[in-house]
């Protein structure tokens, strides 16, 4: 397998610790250790009694048990604790197919969704979500793309990059053709509890489907990306066996500082969740007020989940637009090509208390473009 650079991460690595205003992430604001600790009494005392030994290939059995519960049918020994979502990628992709197998993949998306299955042979087939619809991929065309050879679905909701939420009817139509058409359904749902009004909140695919599988990772609704933790959710004992032994030969396990800290937030889930809703409420006030005033420059469809949109810039290229707001700005925005898109957009990204800065030095940015 060879695998291609992952133009996103490059992107990152390249700019995102030399930008002054980050515009385009896509995680929520986070804490310090000490913040994290302060929220419970004796968890400070318990992170320095740690020994800094191995942990267990699967993770802890506290940890799983507290990933467990945010689910409503899964038990421990159905989590497998991961290096954070991408590591679980990756051994999804390597555990439920084979090359010369078809997977139909949610798009546009995170490079990794479909290139790894790519890279080890696999055919991938787009689930395109298109812009005219509000985003939403059409159901009726899956059973049109499930054809021979077809093994797996990947579906992102909430979606990064559009903030696209899936109807529920419509999310337990694609589980329950998964589940009839013998495909394994590979749910990104990283972006969950991110929904707004939170009463919206989708159910877990895991909970739904007997052989899906649900991924999830501290990062993004908890604010979290420096733990590391992510994890795999499902009742499909054959996958969640072959990703724990692929994992032996990527990370093997977890770190122990990282998973206590895990566990510290998940007893905080809730806290953690309405934070960050808070900080996207507030950010999404200020965008549409951008959006609306330069209607002449940008077609916005407004997020519904998550901390990302996918604005379409109407004023000329949207990879000068990016290139002129970091150069003359200090203000990072991702083109729309980073996802596979071709179609004039970028992602801005809202989870962050820094937005109105990153923001106004946008707004200076545009005031200097030509008129039309």
């Amino acid at each position: 397998m060879r695998l291609p650079p992952f133009a996103l991460e490059r992107f990152f690595a390249r700019h995102e610790f030399a930008a002054r205003h980050l515009l385009c992430v896509s995680d929520c604001e986070s804490m310090s250790v000490g913040e994290l600790l302060d929220m419970e009494p004796g968890a400070s005392e318990e992170l320095h009694r740690l020994r800094l030994g191995y942990t267990e290939s699967p993770g802890s059995p506290s940890l799983r048990a507290g990933i467990a519960r945010l689910y409503t049918a899964v038990t421990p020994d159905d989590v497998l604790v991961t290096s954070g979502a991408e590591e679980a990628i990756f051994l999804f992709m390597h555990a439920a197919l084979s090359p010369g197998d078809t997977i139909i993949v949610h798009q546009p998306c995170y490079q990794s969704l479909a290139e790894v299955a790519r890279s080890a042979g696999c055919r991938v087939v787009p689930w395109l979500a298109r812009e005219e619809n509000g985003w939403a991929p059409d159901p009726g065309e899956l059973p049109r793309l499930a054809g021979p050879g077809a093994r797996a679905v990947v579906l992102n909701v909430p979606h990064n990059p559009t903030g696209y939420l899936m109807p529920a009817d419509l999310f337990r139509q694609v589980v329950r053709f998964s589940e009839e058409r013998g495909l394994v359904l590979f749910s990104d749902e990283v972006y969950r509890g991110l929904e707004s009004p939170p009463r919206e909140s989708l159910p877990a695919a895991v909970d739904l489907g007997a052989s899906a599988v649900s991924l999830g990772v501290m990062s993004k609704t908890f604010g979290l990306p420096g733990l590391r933790i992510g994890w795999v959710a499902t009742r499909n004992r054959e996958v969640l066996r072959r990703m724990a032994e692929i994992k032996d030969y990527t990370t093997i396990c977890a770190s122990g500082p990282s998973e206590l800290l895990a566990e510290v937030a998940l007893r905080h889930a809730r806290a953690l969740a309405r934070r960050s809703r808070r900080i996207i409420d507030d950010n999404l006030v200020l965008l549409d007020a951008l959006f609306a005033r330069r209607a002449d420059a940008f077609s916005w469809s407004r997020p519904a989940a998550g901390p990302v949109g996918f604005p379409r810039f109407l004023g000329g290229s949207v990879e000068e637009l990016c290139r002129g707001a970091l150069e003359e700005e200090g203000v990072l925005l991702a083109p729309g090509r980073l996802f596979g898109d071709q179609g004039n957009h970028f992602r801005v990204g809202f989870g962050r208390s820094s937005l109105p800065a990153a923001l106004a030095g946008l707004e200076r940015f545009l005031q200097r473009l030509p008129a039309g």
